[in-house]
């Protein structure tokens, strides 16, 4: 898609949607209030505009509607003193995404009482749970621990602020770094986790908070992961073949649970449960804790295979879990009832629900071959059996979240589908679902008619990863991700279909605005589809979702109106990021997305065929990932696929060899230093040239090493073929200030590499070689930028 077309717009908050249309359209004939008057925009807009017109009108004339206003104490003070009440309920309608933001503001620079603010926040629809807990003054900064990860939230913060991590084990000496934390719009948090950590190993974590003003906070944490087995009492190890006769095994009747000194184990030692259908759940677990249940052969239950409800600290390994949950008696609609006079169709029926419950390990479990199948989207949502369905809100916070799901097969057939594999309920609340601290990681899913996974619901530090997932309607599901950030990575999504053969997407999103707000990060994962790789589903009728997406390699198939996009983002929200994702449709034989081009940018090899043929034939054994597009803690292998030639040299820059012309128009003042090896240190506000010899391709990516001290305007270079410079020939890897191509997403901070595809931009000659350091509104006592350019070169 062309950026430049009419047609092509994008996406943000209602209110940046509202203050462009205003900004763009009013004049002398067209006050703010009759625009708003007359306003046609989306449906949902429309209503809030039809709601709170006045409010917003003077909102505008107050300079309040502006997109993220950078204004002194003095002017917040000013611009919101007289906010009435209907106002401030505008503001919440309009920015759904930033409730810490604007509790913050309104609570501190307004007169409005608390409770002024707080039904001003019930009004534009705000879940009165966070409504005071949005400046999150009271909340604690935690570290939760998994066995091979740890979850970081830090309260308090400012959007304009970064956190960098680094951590180490108690027994190493160097640290490494981890990935920066994510700004967590709702409650006002950095968020974030760190993976691939070893069981039962006590780590120290700092992290490294700077303000937009230069100003650092650390804040340090010691966790130690869960060990790979719970503590065992070992008064309360049971062997099946002595506690069961027959029937249901009722936990809550026979009193076996344990206590926070040692799990009560159960192992199966032969038996078979065998429950049939007159009893709810094969297994009862009902509320008790600190159970463990051990290689247990389950068939049967009315509902489900095992069941716990408003328990913690819940270990199921090695268990199989089969023939469970109601059969059709009646057939509606092409959906399944268990008896005639019957409402609902048959829903819900699972292998394994733990309920409202907390703190779970299900490991190293098959589930299979329930009753009944779920019917496809034929006949509308898709109704059926589950093989895990979870629940992780327990009533008390210190048992919520915290299930690990790992290394598991659960598997329907052609025939008998699952309606989905791993199934959350509650999932438009952010109390559904997995809730926090959770991970889904080294399972065998197949065989469903709507998701493979659903993580949809609270998704704060929900981890998904190394799974591979075949057969479904849908891959993952984060449709809504009401609490980020969550985590999608090196998952293998392929061969995709319902019973009919249908799919919609690899990962479905959508329900940001609707349903807010949460970011998921979609890092190094193999997706081989026909349609699409990332794409919406609507929730309360919006589609609109936030990802930060890297290094993944999806292939799609089809084309079509709605079909064969690597991302199909119609909303374009501003917030997404599309960084060296290597896309390729086998039809066009091209890359195809439906996004914010201006936060894209391509894999270097996307249009080299020989490199995504042999990406086929290995997927997904290899990670075709440069040293300088590597993600900390996550990229767990760097190279490039074996059969495929390192690139080669075009063009080597010897800048040490040539006279550079510094740009009068340009130079206001500052130093530029030429060493003997080539490198070349540049300060103040300054841009030169350099002459040069090259010949770009299409297939041509420029290199360099870039080290930068300090925030400039613009850090770049440019690659032209005469002495007048053109944006369009500009490339920006650093720098405050929006202008020539937008090379910032192929720069890497922690390894200081930038690689650019420059000839899917320029080709042809190249005479001259720019390089800029661009600080035109700094004054030079108040200037200490610094950078530091080397290595400069073409390769193809």
């Amino acid at each position: 898609m062309n950026k430049n077309d009419k047609n092509y717009t994008k996406g943000g908050q209602p209110g940046d949607i509202l203050y462009n249309y205003v900004h763009a359209t009013i004049n002398d004939n067209n006050t703010v209030n009759s625009l708003l008057a007359n306003y046609k925009g989306p449906k949902n807009l429309s209503t809030v505009v039809e709601k709170y017109e006045h409010g917003i009108a003077q909102l505008y004339k107050q300079h309040v509607l502006s997109p993220k206003p950078s204004i002194s104490e003095d002017e917040k003070k000013v611009r919101f003193a007289n906010l009435t009440s209907n106002q401030a309920s505008a503001l919440f309608a309009l920015y759904p995404i930033d409730t810490a933001k604007w509790m913050k503001i309104i609570s501190t620079y307004s007169g409005l009482s608390k409770n002024d603010i707080y039904e001003s926040a019930i009004t534009a629809g705000l879940d009165p749970s966070i409504v005071f807990a949005a400046s999150a003054s009271g909340f604690e900064d935690t570290a939760t621990p998994l066995i091979n990860s740890i979850g970081l939230v830090i309260y308090g913060q400012d959007e304009e602020s970064t956190a960098s991590v680094k951590f180490r084990a108690e027994d190493d000496t160097y640290w490494r770094k981890g990935l920066d934390l994510a700004w967590e719009p709702i409650y006002g948090s950095f968020a974030g986790s760190i993976v691939y950590l070893e069981a039962n190993t006590t780590y120290h974590i700092e992290v490294t908070v700077t303000d937009a003003y230069g100003d650092i906070v650390e804040h340090s944490f010691q966790s130690t992961t869960k060990s790979n087995t719970p503590p065992i009492d070992p008064n309360k190890i049971y062997y099946l073949s002595e506690i069961y006769s027959g029937g249901q095994l009722d936990l809550e009747a026979l009193n076996i649970k344990g206590s926070t000194d040692g799990y009560a184990k159960i192992i199966g030692d032969g038996p078979v449960i065998e429950a049939g259908s007159e009893v709810l759940a094969a297994v009862n677990i009902g509320n008790n804790s600190y159970v463990m249940l051990e290689n247990l052969t389950v068939r049967g239950g009315q509902r489900y295979g095992i069941f716990a409800k408003k328990a913690h600290n819940i270990w199921i390994k090695g268990c199989n879990v089969s023939e469970y949950g109601r059969e059709a008696v009646d057939i509606r609609n092409g959906k399944a009832y268990s008896s005639p006079t019957s409402n609902s169709p048959i829903n819900y029926d699972s292998g394994i629900y733990l309920e409202r419950s907390g703190i779970a390990v299900i490991e190293e479990c098959e589930v299979h071959s329930p009753n009944l199948g779920a019917n496809n989207w034929s006949v509308g949502h898709p109704k059926g059996a589950n093989a895990l369905q979870v629940w992780a809100y327990h009533d008390s916070d210190a048992y919520r979240g915290e299930f690990i799901v790992r290394n598991n097969r659960f598997y329907g057939s052609q025939n008998r589908r699952f309606n989905d594999v791993i199934e959350g309920r509650m999932n438009t609340e952010r109390r559904g679902g997995f809730v926090k601290n959770s991970a889904i990681y080294g399972n065998y899913l197949a065989y469903a008619n709507d998701d493979l996974i659903e993580i949809d619901g609270g998704q704060q530090n929900v981890l998904v990863y190394d799974n591979e997932l075949i057969q479904g309607y849908t891959g993952i599901s984060i449709a809504p991700n009401l609490l980020g950030p969550s985590y999608l990575f090196h998952n293998f999504i392929h061969n995709l279909g319902d019973d009919r053969g249908k799919e919609w997407t690899a990962i479905k999103a959508g329900g940001l605005m609707s349903k807010p707000a949460g970011q998921t990060f979609i890092f190094e994962n193999f997706i081989n589809v026909q349609r699409n790789g990332i794409a919406a589903s609507k929730v309360v009728g919006d589609s609109t979702f936030w990802v930060n997406t890297k290094n993944n390699v999806i292939f799609t198939q089809n084309t079509g109106s709605s079909v064969g996009y690597c991302i199909f983002d119609k909303e374009k929200f501003i917030g997404s990021v599309s960084n060296n994702d290597l896309c390729f449709n086998e039809t066009l034989q091209d890359a195809r997305y439906d996004f914010d081009l201006a936060n894209l940018s391509e894999h270097s090899l996307s249009d080299n065929l020989e490199f995504i043929d042999s990406l086929k034939t290995l997927m997904p054994s290899t990670t075709p990932i440069s040293e300088g597009n590597t993600i900390p803690n996550f990229t767990k292998m760097v190279s490039l696929t074996p059969s495929i030639k390192e690139p080669k040299t075009i063009c080597e820059f010897k800048l040490e060899q040539t006279a550079y012309v510094p740009i009068s128009n340009q130079y206001k003042y500052g130093t530029t230093e030429v060493s003997p090896e080539g490198t070349v240190t540049m300060t103040g506000n300054n841009w030169v040239r350099f002459p040069v010899d090259c010949v770009l391709t299409e297939s041509s990516i420029v290199s360099l090493t870039l080290n930068i001290e300090g925030e400039a305007e613009i850090v770049g270079i440019g690659m032209e073929t005469d002495t007048k410079e053109s944006s369009n020939r500009i490339i920006r890897f650093s720098g405050t200030q929006d202008w020539g191509l937008n090379g910032k997403a192929n720069f890497d901070e922690s390894s200081n590499i930038a690689e650019f595809p420059v000839g899917k931009y320029i080709t042809g000659q190249v005479n001259y070689l720019y390089l800029l350091l661009d600080n035109d509104s700094v004054k030079p006592f108040e200037n200490e930028v610094k950078v530091v350019f080397s290595n400069v070169k073409v390769s193809e």
